[in-house]
């Protein structure tokens, strides 16, 4: 009679693979260390790992983020040359309909109140309401944020007439855009922006004579440069360059404070640090989440403002 021969696997001393008990293997997982055929071998950075550590890591690590928590771009020039695209739009707009006598100046830039302008939109007249506009033959009553528009608190930031203005603002955003993009993701980088424009806006309606109309980007450009700043401080690193960039343009906005909105430019600056800071030092666990919470509360602080100077307006 002949013996029977012994069952495959452990009990001759080889051992077999988890995920198919009948395959006999040397090799391991490098991970779990369990035994692994050809079939489930998948490759890792040093030998083999199997099926299920490897899904394993694909769930615990974060693929493809930044250091603050948003998704990686692509290609971190995009979301820039959109808005410089839409700033450009909005310009020849403006220039092919009047320059600065064009209605859209009047529409898009930003009022504290309602100003009665003349019939080609380049003189106003200072002491008339809107009744009285109205009996005033070719005046245009155009309407400012304490009246309802409140498009203006960032429609503004995208309208230029001159174009020095728009080719300087749009200048320093390719070359400050991209770098905030990088490191912050495309998403939170377009909450920077407009927030610093949104705070840019908000100072203006409150240092600002209400009468007078205030357009351009510099607002939300100043934010991007303190933006930068508290990256640069964030991560120890040399924030020479920034101060030296920060402290021209503010001799700048000094030196031209008759044409040049400082209110905006301040209050552009300090929302871009606000911001930046939410975003940077938003704690590790859950971090999306009370991200999100500052960037609400940041928007409602100066929503709250803007109601609150329309109120003393009115």
């Amino acid at each position: 009679m002949s013996e029977p021969s012994p069952p495959p696997g452990p009990a001759t001393g080889v051992p077999t693979c988890y995920r198919h008990p009948g395959r006999e293997t040397w090799i391991r997982c490098q991970r779990c260390e369990r035994p692994i055929c050809p079939d489930c071998m998948r490759d890792a950075a040093v030998g083999f790992q199997c099926p299920g550590c490897v899904a394993e890591g694909a769930r615990s690590t974060r693929q493809g983020r930044t250091a603050y928590g948003g998704r990686r771009s692509g290609d971190p020039t995009r979301t820039s040359l959109g808005l410089i695209v839409v700033n450009a739009a909005v310009w020849l707009l403006v220039l092919a309909t009047g320059g600065a006598g064009s209605a859209w100046v009047a529409r898009l830039a930003q009022s504290g109140v309602g100003v009665c302008r003349d019939g080609d939109y380049r003189g106003y007249y200072p002491t008339a309401d809107e009744r009285i506009c109205d009996a005033i033959g070719g005046a245009v009553w155009t309407p400012g944020v304490a009246d309802g528009a409140l498009w203006q608190l960032l429609t503004s930031a995208f309208t230029h007439v001159e174009v020095w203005h728009v080719g300087f603002n749009m200048l320093a955003l390719w070359v400050l855009g991209p770098q905030l993009e990088a490191v912050l993701g495309r998403g939170r980088f377009l909450a920077l922006y407009l927030l610093s424009a949104l705070a840019g806006s908000t100072a203006v309606h409150w240092l600002t004579a209400p009468d007078v109309t205030t357009l351009g980007a510099s607002g939300a450009v100043f934010g991007l440069m303190g933006a930068l700043l508290v990256v640069a401080l964030k991560v120890r690193g040399n924030v020479s360059q920034i101060l030296t960039w920060l402290g021209i343009n503010a001799v700048i906005t000094v030196v031209g404070s008759s044409f040049i909105s400082w209110q905006g430019h301040l209050g552009g600056f300090l929302g871009g640090v606000v911001v930046m800071a939410v975003l940077a030092y938003a704690p590790r666990r859950s971090r999306t989440f009370w991200q999100l919470c500052g960037l609400g509360a940041v928007a409602a602080v100066l929503l709250l403002l803007v109601a609150v100077r329309t109120a003393l307006l009115l």
